[in-house]
């Protein structure tokens, strides 16, 4: 490493797994000064690195994305993973706001600790290719736990790192990570999980639902997709049911008193159902509360009265519980 010169500093993604963990910690081996930075949307937060931040020592910003990344999410040009996960083009991004934050700082390059063939799509030869060509800071983008496997950056080239001293793991194999942690006194990391909902099934059959049925969207829509069960009833309208008294509160506390219609139960116990946008339909009124009733546990087939509550108006309907499998076809 050369020296006569500052400090080389590396500003790196990441999750708060052990791979971000070890990345890091092989970097400050050769005593490069690091920093972190996490991504936070309604798809995933940085919970666990603000975890490993404190655990670690290694300053951490952080930073919602949510603006860019829905940009991205409707049509990502590398297209979606299983689901609706657009994994290149969300590490493209990612990268790409993280490099204007090095050199708004000074930072010398960009690291990850992504590893080469751990995921069959996002961490192949040509998908890491992909996401440095696109994220605007081509050959500042170091690996350093598959680097030795990778072509040399050009902060390699400049002597601010050396080459010998990164790694060249590969494969899905978390044996080498565990081992090496062992070796640099890491002993807590979290337990490897997909911690972006993206790659979730029924997340993304919700999310591709909204897509599918509005052109403008809120920030309050996504998180409104986590909660409950969802049921299109029509082409406008949709009914989101509570599953438990927590997950109703939840939905309540997303409910907009100027767009939305919410229904519960009159004195008794019962699932919150949210309309989002609300709804003009007297019948689709009813038929809301009538899945407020039914998803309750109040006997079946007997009147039951239900709180309607629209942006106009608040009043009481009787309706008749039936049972849940009448409302199956519609569900999301």
């Amino acid at each position: 490493m050369k020296t006569g010169r500052k400090k080389v500093r590396g500003l790196g993604l990441c999750s708060g797994g052990l791979d971000s963990i070890l990345a890091g910690r092989v970097l400050q081996e050769q005593g490069i000064e690091i920093e972190w930075i996490s991504f936070e949307t309604p798809f995933f937060s940085s919970e666990k690195a603000q975890k490993a931040s404190r655990l670690y020592g290694i300053p951490l910003t952080i930073k919602d994305m949510t603006k860019e990344y829905l940009v991205m999410l409707k049509d990502p040009p590398a297209g979606y993973g299983k689901h609706m996960n657009p994994c290149m083009d969300c590490h493209a991004l990612m990268f790409h706001l993280a490099g204007g934050i090095m050199r708004e700082k000074g930072f010398d390059f960009l690291f990850s600790g992504e590893v080469l063939g751990q995921r069959p799509m996002s961490q192949t030869r040509q998908s890491l290719r992909y996401v440095e060509k696109h994220s605007g800071f081509d050959g500042y983008i170091i690996r350093p736990l598959s680097a030795k496997l990778l072509a040399e950056s050009i902060p390699e080239k400049q002597g601010m790192l050396d080459r010998e001293k990164l790694l060249d793991l590969t494969g899905r194999s978390r044996k080498p990570q565990i081992s090496i942690a062992e070796k640099l006194g890491i002993s807590e990391y979290p337990a490897p999980a997909g911690g972006c909902l993206l790659t979730d099934r029924g997340f993304s059959l919700r999310l591709k639902d909204l897509f599918d049925h509005q052109d403008v969207y809120h920030e309050r829509d996504f998180h409104l997709l986590k909660a409950g069960r969802h049921l299109r009833l029509d082409p406008l309208m949709k009914a989101v049911v509570g599953r438990t008294e927590e997950d109703s509160n939840r939905i309540a506390k997303l409910y907009n008193s100027k767009t939305d219609m919410i229904c519960s139960l009159v004195k008794i116990p019962g699932p919150v159902v949210l309309v989002p946008g609300g709804c003009e339909s007297e019948d689709k009124r009813l038929l809301a509360a009538t899945i407020c009733a039914s998803y309750s546990k109040v006997p079946k087939t007997i009147p039951v009265e239900v709180w309607i509550k629209t942006v106009d108006e608040r009043k009481r309907v009787p309706v008749i519980s039936l049972p849940t499998s009448v409302f199956q076809k519609w569900m999301i």
